[in-house]
C-alpha cells in the first residue's frame, strides 16, 4: 500500500475491531451475551463494556479530553473486573450505545491531534504515563482486535456462528460434517504428539 495516511489506516483497523465485536452480539438472547464462557468469565457484553472504557481512557482522558461518561465500574474503591461484565441492571442497549459514544469521543481525538501529540496516562506510574497519540492509538487498535478475537470464540461456543464480519467468515470452506471429521483429525494428532514426548 502506498500514500496511505496513517490516521486513516489506524481508524480502519480500530473501526473493524469495533464492528466485529458489536456484530458478535447480534442474534443472541440478554443471557447468551452474559454467559461467563471462560473460567475468568470472559463473556460477550462485557467485552464491549471494556472496550468503551478503554477508548474514553486512552483516546480521551490521556489527551486532556475527558467524555463526561460515568463509569462507575473504573472508579476508586470499585468492585476489581467490573469492567468486563454487565449486571442485570445494565443493558444491552445501555452498553452499546455507550460503545458507539466512546468511539466517537475517541475519534474526535484523533481527528483533532496530531499523531505525534503527547498525553498523560493517568493510572500508569507518573516516571512512565507519556504517550503519543499514536501510541495510544495502535494500543486501542490492539486491544480492540484481541478481544474481537474473543468474542469470536465465545460467539463460536454460544451457537457455533464464526466469521471476521459480516459477509466475510475467511474460514475454508466446509459443511458441518467435515469441519466435525476435521477437528477430529486435530484431535488425533494432538494425542498422537503427546504419545512422542
Amino acid at each position: 500500500m502506498t500514500g496511505s495516511d496513517p490516521k486513516t489506516d489506524l481508524h480502519y483497523y480500530l473501526q473493524s475491531a469495533r464492528d466485529a465485536l458489536l456484530w458478535k452480539l447480534e442474534g443472541l438472547s440478554e443471557y447468551q451475551i452474559r454467559r461467563p464462557l471462560t473460567p475468568t468469565g470472559t463473556n460477550l457484553l462485557g467485552l464491549v463494556k471494556h472496550a468503551a472504557g478503554v477508548e474514553l481512557g486512552y483516546l480521551g482522558d490521556t489527551f486532556g479530553r475527558p467524555s463526561g461518561e460515568p463509569l462507575p465500574w473504573l472508579e476508586d474503591g470499585a468492585e476489581p473486573n467490573a469492567d468486563m461484565w454487565a449486571t442485570a441492571d445494565e443493558s444491552r442497549d445501555r452498553i452499546v450505545e455507550l460503545y458507539r459514544r466512546a468511539w466517537a469521543h475517541a475519534d474526535a481525538t484523533i481527528d483533532a491531534l496530531a499523531l505525534d501529540t503527547i498525553g498523560r496516562v493517568p493510572w500508569w506510574p507518573d516516571d512512565r504515563d507519556k504517550v503519543t497519540l499514536h501510541h495510544a492509538v495502535v494500543r486501542v487498535v490492539a486491544d480492540t482486535q484481541r478481544h474481537a478475537g474473543h468474542a469470536d470464540i465465545i460467539r463460536e461456543l454460544t451457537d457455533g456462528a464464526v466469521g471476521m464480519s459480516r459477509g466475510n467468515d475467511s474460514m475454508a470452506p466446509g459443511d458441518p460434517e467435515w469441519w466435525e471429521s476435521h477437528r477430529s483429525r486435530l484431535e488425533r494428532a494432538a494425542r498422537e504428539a503427546d504419545r512422542d514426548t
